[in-house]
């Protein structure tokens, strides 16, 4: 199946801070500055670490995750998201949280576009881990 931007959101919202992951779509510059890595004033850096279930580490742009209504609660609340810059997803698989950070990239590049939307593709076989995913994260 195949999804067009806004309308990968199949589950009710529900703000609960949980972690995302950042893999770029194939059209993305997946080089990021070893920059990022470090921890020290993560308000100032432009990225925010998301960790899945199996520790896989995904760094994602937080002017993206800041459109990600969950994400936004998280990182500008008082939870430890906050300080640290850093998202756990422990329920999560790497694979799925890869494939929703591709989606967010997807989304924000697309939303406002007057140009042809390509498609999303979504195999049948992660769907439904997907479809748990953006209920999660209200995406």
């Amino acid at each position: 199946g195949v999804v067009s931007p806004g309308r990968f959101r199949p589950f009710p919202r529900r703000a609960q801070p949980t972690p995302a992951a950042t893999a770029n779509p194939p059209d993305i510059d997946n080089n990021l500055p070893a920059a990022i890595m470090e921890d020290d004033g993560a308000d100032a850096s432009p990225y925010i670490k998301l960790v899945s279930a199996e520790n896989h580490e995904i760094f994602l742009a937080r002017r993206i995750a800041l459109q990600v209504e969950t994400l936004r609660a998280m990182l500008e609340g008082n939870f430890r998201e906050s300080e640290e810059g850093v998202i756990r997803f422990p329920d999560m698989s790497a694979s799925a949280l890869e494939k929703v950070v591709r989606y967010l990239h997807y989304k924000d590049r697309y939303s406002n576009s007057n140009a042809r939307i390509p498609e999303f593709p979504i195999e049948p076989e992660e769907a439904l881990e997907l479809l748990v995913a953006a209920s999660y994260l209200n995406c």
